[in-house]
């Protein structure tokens, strides 16, 4: 490779790694930047992979030795089209974001968040079950004392666990509230647990 092809692929990388770091934003405006930055990148990859250019790849007016492939020119073409049809969607989803909601950040889904707590809760039922069962066979093998012994142990699980649950509950709420209310007008603490 020579020196002005590395310094292509040096630009594919910048471009690329530029692109990449803007998609991880949750500013859609960042989002569309970074695909055509993306885009951009790609098309230097194409042309860079077309190996040493010629004269233009016409046939007819120059012989057949010295044309360069048309082949990566007509992809390139067709990732121009792509990225600019990908670029004005994002753009009016921007717009439309902009509209509804005051910004373009990309929020949370609720949905989502309510699954996990679902699962959440469903893992710690899960331990607590688990517990009850080895409390069981503790109280089964060893006696009653160490039955006993195991269901104080259990009882400090579960209120662990359940201490554990509604924390991270508190805090999910207040974020929502938080995201909810971004000039802070309202009380979003939930307040302590009751002991």
């Amino acid at each position: 490779m020579s020196g002005p092809d590395l310094l292509v692929l040096a630009t594919v990388a910048t471009l690329a790694g530029s692109g990449i770091y803007l998609l991880l934003e949750r500013s859609l405006t960042r989002i569309v930047l970074g695909v055509v930055l993306i885009g951009n990148g790609a098309n230097l990859f194409i042309l860079l992979s077309g190996g040493v250019t010629g004269r233009p790849p016409i046939r007819g007016l120059f012989g057949s030795e010295g044309i360069s492939d048309p082949l990566p020119q007509v992809m390139i073409l067709t990732a121009i089209v792509i990225t600019l049809a990908l670029t004005a969607f994002l753009l009016s989803l921007a717009h439309r974001a902009m509209r509804l909601t005051g910004d373009d950040e990309v929020r949370d889904d609720e949905e989502d968040r309510r699954v996990i707590a679902r699962v959440e809760r469903e893992l710690a039922r899960h331990r607590v079950r688990e517990e009850v069962e080895r409390m069981r066979r503790i109280h089964a093998e060893e006696g009653f004392r160490a039955g006993l012994r195991a269901r104080l142990g259990l009882r400090g699980t579960v209120r662990r666990e359940r201490r554990e649950l509604r924390r991270r509950m508190r805090e999910e709420w207040e974020r929502q509230m938080a995201a909810d209310d971004p000039e802070g007008g309202m009380d979003t603490t939930m307040g302590e647990d009751s002991p």
